[in-house]
């Protein structure tokens, strides 16, 4: 071959290079390629890695803030569905007429009494298998699960049985606390996914360590403000059926109250002497059926944005290592967690959370509202209160900037000033005079009870930061809400004056505990809180081929390497690390191995 041929060709010619001469003098006529070919795989001189971090977090808090909203909305359709259907089952099953010409043989009073107390007896239950379904199930799956149990309860109406309205009810029951404590899990926990995606370039961000003492504070606050925000317009939305459907078939109060002689704090139970016919018509099945649909509509509209736009709450690592503490542990650290004083001190405020809501559904809105205005005006009464209570949950923002007590003590003493106003108030009965005081109590007690339900969910998370302990906190916290919840049930056929008082004492006492509270923690007095155990998986895989993994407590030599002397522990370290890396290695090897040999077996 002549000087400066074509080396390339005469290789293809051959099939193989000319001796001394490599593939650099095969490839040198193709210098063209390799320029084009760097343009497409090599660094782009436009790219910014800076910008496009910048723009991928943007993205994270996006989703972070659609997680929150879904979850809002969400929970607010589900409420409000179960609360509408609630409302409109009673009222009609109450009705002598609807009942004889209806379901003439099946004791639909006997079966609502029952229903009721399925949804108020069975959480007294929810402490012992809360904690437990949140961890098998995860934060985002067990909030579906119960959410799924509302949507049962709705289509159980389709066909209204003993063997229908019970058992669901009493499934109602066993949900609702994992249900509420699903749920402020979830969203304290999007606050605190969101403040790592604002400061993502923080190194204890950067390698997932423990944030500085009050660092989510001010997301916390935030976004529990605006769940409350969403969630208390349920009161609004559980009026719907009376306003577009129910309203229009009842009598008005010159027949309804014709034989009540006292209201507000001269009752005694619940509304004494109201007519035992509040139709004036029976409404159709199919109309029925329709109300039902659209119901049920809502209910599976909520359960569809909890499964698919709603995001996890923790990394599926994380999730593993929550669960692989053991469910021993697990059952045990709720009750362990009440040994710490800022929890026992919380306890009378969470009563109290429980008693001003179902007071006002139901006290206050029957002895008080029905009462004076009529049955056919107590949708105006709750609707002024979910929308004070939505307004007004924005207040609890001024956390941002004042002592953190100042929401939860302006709360309480907008209530003690109610409490002790309805305690002198006597509203004559069938008076429309009385509905513009009626609607600004309502108002006023939205007010107090936004103030408590945001600030309590918001001093949690703040106390508490840790993401291992949250789900038993906030179990601990809607159960004694439920307990209250039972106690009103309880109480149901005291005088009005019994129920004010209790109350109101339960009321102070709160304040009291909370300001006590306070104080020790002004003072640094030490809390005391369980320690939670280090995870210990069973397996391997991917996720435990990590240096300095939660596997490696519990595993063989574990105890030997903790009681081993600290000099003899520096001195091996490096060798013992060489010697896990090679093992995993190993480990991971042979697992390949085996799975391909599994391969070719099969």
């Amino acid at each position: 071959m002549e000087p400066g041929g074509n080396v390339y060709q005469e290789a293809v010619g051959n099939g193989l290079a000319p001796e001394g001469q490599g593939l650099g003098v095969v490839n040198r006529p193709m210098d063209g390629a390799e320029v084009q070919l760097d343009d497409f795989v090599g660094a782009h001189a436009e790219y910014n890695e800076e910008e496009e971090e910048r723009k991928y977090f943007r993205r994270k808090r996006l989703g972070v803030i659609k997680n929150l909203l879904t979850a809002s909305v969400g929970g607010m359709l589900t409420y409000g569905v179960f609360l509408g259907l609630l409302q409109m089952q009673l009222i009609l099953h109450y009705d002598e007429t609807y009942r004889e010409v209806k379901y003439s043989n099946l004791e639909l009073q006997n079966i609502d009494n029952k229903m009721l107390m399925g949804i108020n007896v069975t959480p007294i239950a929810a402490l012992l298998y809360t904690p437990l379904l949140i961890r098998f199930f995860g934060t985002k799956w067990m909030l579906f699960l119960a959410v799924g149990i509302y949507a049962l309860f709705v289509s159980t109406n389709y066909w209204e049985r003993y063997y229908t309205l019970v058992p669901s009810a009493v499934a109602i029951g066993a949900a609702i606390v994992p249900l509420w404590a699903s749920m402020s899990n979830y969203i304290t926990r999007m606050a605190q996914k969101y403040y790592d995606c604002v400061n993502y370039k923080e190194e204890h961000v950067q390698e997932q360590k423990r944030a500085p003492h009050g660092a989510y504070d001010s997301y916390i606050v935030v976004f529990q403000t605006v769940f409350y925000a969403f969630f208390n317009l349920s009161f609004v939305c559980a009026q719907m059926p009376m306003f577009f459907f129910l309203r229009w078939y009842l009598y008005d109060m010159s027949h309804t109250l014709q034989n009540v002689q006292h209201c507000g704090t001269s009752s005694q139970g619940v509304l004494p002497g109201i007519n035992a016919t509040v139709l004036q018509r029976l409404p159709r099945s199919s109309e029925l059926i329709v109300v039902e649909s659209v119901l049920m509509g809502v209910a599976f509209l909520a359960m569809l944005l909890v499964l698919l736009l709603c995001g996890s709450a923790y990394r599926p690592t994380e999730e593993i290592d929550l669960r692989s503490i053991g469910w021993g542990n697990i059952f045990q650290l709720p009750f362990k967690h009440m040994r710490d004083y800022r929890l026992r001190h919380l306890i009378p405020f969470f009563i109290y959370s429980g008693f001003e809501v179902v007071f006002l559904c139901t006290g206050f809105a029957l002895s008080y509202g029905v009462c004076s205005i009529g049955l056919e005006h107590v949708a105006y009464i709750i609707t002024a209160y979910g929308l004070s209570s939505s307004v007004c949950s924005s207040l609890a923002l001024s956390m941002l900037c004042l002592p953190r007590q100042v929401p939860l003590l302006t709360g309480a003493f907008v209530h003690a000033v109610l409490l002790l106003g309805l305690f002198c108030w006597e509203p004559h009965p069938r008076s429309l005079d009385e509905a513009p005081v009626l609607y600004l109590v309502a108002a006023l007690w939205g007010l107090g009870s936004a103030l408590n339900k945001t600030g309590l969910s918001s001093l949690l998370g703040m106390l508490y930061e840790d993401k291992e302990r949250q789900d038993f906190i906030f179990t601990i916290y809607h159960w004694w809400q439920a307990l209250a919840i039972f106690v009103v049930y309880l109480w149901s056929g005291l005088p009005m004056k019994a129920k004010l008082s209790l109350m109101l004492i339960t009321l102070v006492a709160a304040v009291v505990s909370y300001m006590w509270m306070e104080r020790k923690i002004g003072r640094l007095v030490r809390h005391r809180l369980p320690k939670i155990p280090k995870p210990r998986h069973k397996v391997q895989g991917y996720r435990y081929l990590e240096d300095e993994n939660s596997d490696e407590t519990g595993s063989e030599g574990g105890e030997e390497r903790e009681h081993s002397d600290s000099s003899e522990e520096e001195a091996g370290r490096p060798k013992d690390r060489q010697t896990r890396a090679h093992r995993r290695k190993k480990c991971s090897y042979e697992q390949t191995r085996g799975e391909e040999a599994g391969e070719h077996v099969g």
